[in-house]
């Protein structure tokens, strides 16, 4: 059974994110959002408290003196296998996997899930090296259902002050260049 966040371990979580207490606060809620739309992309159920079990691991690690050099990293790698045990099907009488146990998951998951997982990896990466604006538009521009689609991009132009179309071309040249930073990240991640 998970434990539970202790004052400690989450004093941890958040200075590993930041020495300045309410930098750290903001970069734990950014972090937190990143890492829900993480969860419901996969399709794993219950998006927040996948996003909480993943934050209660790493500072755990973090209370039990694991150094961790950049713990934005280490929480997508610990989301990871947070993902993987949810579609799974893990229940809570299970071992939770550990990072250190990273290569066992990929081994004995099947080709067309490691393909789709490393996929999803690469676009996580290429999201994350956008500007903050930039991913921001991308992700907004293809959040909501097709059916109200429509009607939430004219919001969303109105709200960045564009017109309809001038939205739907940047959306589209951003998309282009995450296609192709996702093309190069599966051909790099293939070579190794």
């Amino acid at each position: 059974m998970e434990r539970g966040l202790t004052a400690n371990a989450f004093a941890k979580l958040l200075n590993g994110l930041n020495a300045d207490r309410e930098r750290a606060g903001d970069k734990y809620e950014e972090l937190r959002r990143t890492l829900i739309r993480f969860f419901e992309w996969r399709g794993a159920p219950f998006p927040e408290e996948q996003a909480d079990k993943t934050f209660n691991r790493v500072a755990r690690r973090l209370d039990e003196g694991v150094k961790i050099k950049n713990i934005g990293a280490y929480c997508y790698e610990v989301a990871r296998l947070v993902c993987l045990e949810s579609l799974k099907g893990h229940d809570s009488k299970r071992t939770p996997l550990e990072p250190d146990h990273l290569e066992v998951t990929a081994a004995d998951a099947d080709d067309e899930a490691v393909e789709k997982e490393l996929r999803l990896t690469c676009l996580d990466d290429c999201l994350c090296s956008l500007p903050a604006e930039s991913r921001e538009l991308i992700t907004e521009y293809y959040r909501d259902e097709r059916g109200s689609r429509i009607d939430y991009r004219k919001t969303l132009a109105e709200r960045l002050g564009l017109r309809r179309d001038a939205l739907a071309n940047r959306a589209q040249r951003l998309r282009d260049k995450l296609e192709q930073c996702v093309a190069g990240c599966l051909r790099n991640k293939s070579t190794i």
